[in-house]
């Protein structure tokens, strides 16, 4: 076994404290004897989301040897309340103890630089491996493995249990609701996403009327207690009455018969969309990611595909999907479908002109014309973000999550980390405040003269009467969280560090196995270094007239197996995006290094 690179583990400290403990603090020295993972995360980010899932059955495969802590580093002020990190441990179902970060001491200590990172610290309080982004849970295992074996014959191993402790269940009618739609009936349908259910409500939106779905996470058809889903989020009517939902963690848009009650699914395979899975085809045999919500727009039902910031498209004739906006870059740009970027879209709305999208990580209202040209209302990009209405280009929102049309030609924006209701008007370009005080709002629909919002967080539906409830708030910009990056002014190395993980090697087969693309904003912040190239390693040059701005950085690897007797060896693509907020200094460092996979040796 070669050696591996160890460093001491820094110690685990949050203002906020510990989450599924039971109330007890922990520190490194609980867990040594066990392998710890260290999952940075944000509950914002779709990517984090994804790793949780992946989590899960590796904490369940090695329940006695590994122990995983979630380390919870916000990127929005919302996310920083603690109360806000509670609900989201309970909405996400994570089940295992949770260290609330909100000043990023730990973030720091740990020099962790993106959402996610997961670190594994080996059984005497090292660390040993780390990993940016998702889709390393095959590689981690195997590091698993390997550190199970090596310490099991060291004699530094203690099996045991996980100091998880659930949380007391509380019995409200809904569990962190997500989105709604009002039915032909008069009733209200609404995904209860936390309890894996569809709630179909009375009109006086508290009865039950009927429950559709087995409640426990999974992916099953059939009737109203055997269908299974997995994180429920949006709803749409289709032409032939019934509706179409999307089913975010199972990947897949599944079909609801108001008559019956039977589900049945329309797209997507069960398996989450990777770089090189096919972007259109037949439904039922194509990959999807997180679809978060879906609207009927232009004859075909448009998906918010948050896991890889696209729109793609559910042809009910055809029976099949294709990608119609966004490239997969992570951002806010622009221009025809195919050219345009998003950041985990996760409200959609349509009127007869306009498809209006909830862009949450840009925290900007966006919206698509028939011709499929991609355009902004209001937002700047990822790190701009607050409460302050007046004129569209100068208004902020804080991670929407919803959009409602108004028979005025107005729509209303569930603005979710705000906890408030927002209305933008195209006739005027203003943005207003219609309600605050409610309680991470995540979707809308127009009922007569109300609106009848989702407050995920309060378990509920509130009913509003407007306009008379319209409301002024004091205007609130804020900033990324993360303190910048001091880089020195001049050349700068840019090191993005990628070891192939044990077993595997880079992959040649078609060219280059490695790809690195760099850009920033401003623009006028890199004065050489922009652009695509092969080499991970890059000489930038910063503008010393430009005090701060943001580098974005792609990098992409790919590895297969490095087995000589496989035919088709199992081949995967690493990715990750970043955007590393940099603030210039005389005398500060002129390397930037960012793990993509390994352990940085600079």
């Amino acid at each position: 076994m070669a050696k591996r690179v160890r460093v001491r583990s820094p110690e685990l400290t949050g203002g906020g404290g510990w989450i599924n403990t039971g109330g007890e603090e922990l520190r490194l020295a609980d867990f040594r004897g066990r392998v710890l993972i260290l999952d940075f995360w944000t509950f914002c980010c779709i990517n984090c989301l994804h790793v949780l899932d992946e989590l899960r059955e590796l904490e369940e495969r090695h329940r006695d040897t590994v122990v995983v802590v979630g380390v919870h580093s916000p990127k929005f002020a919302h996310e920083a309340e603690h109360r806000a990190v509670v609900d989201a441990v309970e909405r996400y179902g994570v089940e295992h103890p949770v260290l609330d970060d909100p000043e990023l001491a730990t973030w720091k200590q740990y020099a962790v630089r993106a959402w996610p990172t997961l670190v594994v610290i080996d059984p005497e309080g090292y660390v040993v491996a780390q990993h940016a982004g998702e889709g390393h849970v095959h590689a981690i295992e195997r590091l698993v493995e390997e550190l199970e074996a090596e310490h099991e014959a060291k004699g530094t191993l203690r099996r045991g249990d996980s100091p998880y402790v659930p949380p007391e269940p509380e019995p409200t009618t809904l569990r962190f609701p997500g989105k709604l739609l009002l039915l032909p009936s008069g009733n209200l349908l609404v995904s209860d996403t936390t309890r894996h259910q569809l709630v179909e409500l009375a009109e006086d939106a508290e009865t039950v009327v009927r429950r559709i779905g087995s409640g426990a996470r999974g992916f099953a058809d059939g009737g109203p207690g055997e269908a299974a889903f997995n994180e429920p989020q949006g709803l749409a009517l289709l032409g032939d009455g019934a509706v179409v939902v999307a089913d975010t963690v199972n990947h897949a848009l599944r079909r609801l018969d108001l008559a019956t009650g039977a589900v049945t699914t329309l797209a997507g395979t069960g398996r989450q969309w990777w770089r090189g899975s096919a972007t259109s085809g037949p439904a039922r045999g194509t990959d999807l990611s997180s679809p978060w919500d879906v609207a009927v727009f232009g004859g075909r039902v448009w998906i918010a595909m948050a896991g890889v910031h696209q729109l793609w498209t559910y042809d009910p004739e055809t029976g099949t999907v294709a990608a119609a906006a966004g490239t997969t870059d992570e951002g806010l740009v622009d221009g025809p479908g195919a050219e345009a970027w998003f950041a985990q879209p996760s409200g959609l709305a349509a009127t007869a002109e306009r498809l209006w999208v909830a862009d949450s990580e840009t925290s900007a209202l966006r919206w698509v014309d028939r011709d499929g040209h991609v355009r902004t209302a209001v937002g700047t990009g990822l790190f701009d973000f607050g409460h302050r209405d007046g004129p569209a280009a100068e208004a902020l929102l804080q991670h929407p999550l919803g959009v409602t049309a108004l028979p005025d030609g107005s729509v209303a924006v569930a603005d979710t980390y705000n906890h408030a209701l927002r209305r933008y008007d195209p006739a005027t370009g203003e943005v207003t405040t219609l309600a605050t005080d409610l309680r991470e709002p995540s979707d809308a629909v127009l009922v007569g003269s109300d609106l009848v919002v989702v407050e995920s967080a309060r378990h509920r539906l509130t009913r509003l009467r407007l306009p008379e409830e319209a409301v002024r708030a004091d205007a609130v910009a804020h900033g990324t969280r993360r303190a910048a990056t001091a880089v020195a002014p001049g050349a700068l190395r840019l090191d993005v560090i990628f070891e192939a993980p044990a077993g595997r090697k880079l992959d040649t087969r078609h060219g280059p196995p490695t790809r690195l693309l760099v850009s920033s904003t401003p623009p006028e912040l890199l004065l050489r270094g922009e652009g695509a190239d092969t080499d991970l390693s890059r000489e930038l040059e910063l503008n010393p007239a430009v005090g701060e701005g943001v580098l974005h950085v792609s990098a992409m690897a790919a590895s297969c197996d490095d087995d000589s007797a496989a035919a088709y060896p199992a081949c995967h693509v690493h990715q990750r995006d970043w955007g590393v907020p940099v603030r210039l200094a005389e005398g500060a460092a002129d390397r930037l290094p960012l793990v993509l996979e390994g352990m940085d040796a600079g």
